[in-house]
């Protein structure tokens, strides 16, 4: 669960709320936000939380190794 609040927290595009900006710790935010915003650009807040982990888990090759560590670390 902790991982979905980090990952919609790093979204902080179009209207996200405030609440949703600022769930997960700053190192949390700092680490999958570029990719999410490399990977998973497209997706709305709508699609839902595992619609962010789903993207990131499919682009995991690609991904920074600070955002793969953090997913790793959380067993994803």
């Amino acid at each position: 669960m902790l991982i979905r609040s980090v990952l919609i927290s790093t979204l902080m595009l179009g209207g996200f709320s405030l609440a949703l900006a600022q769930s997960g710790t700053p190192e949390q935010r700092a680490a999958c936000r570029p990719d999410v915003r490399r990977f998973c650009h497209r997706l709305k807040e709508s699609d839902g939380d595992n619609a962010y982990l789903q993207c990131l888990e499919l682009n995991r090759d690609r991904l920074s190794r600070a955002c793969g560590d953090m997913l790793s670390s959380y067993g994803k």
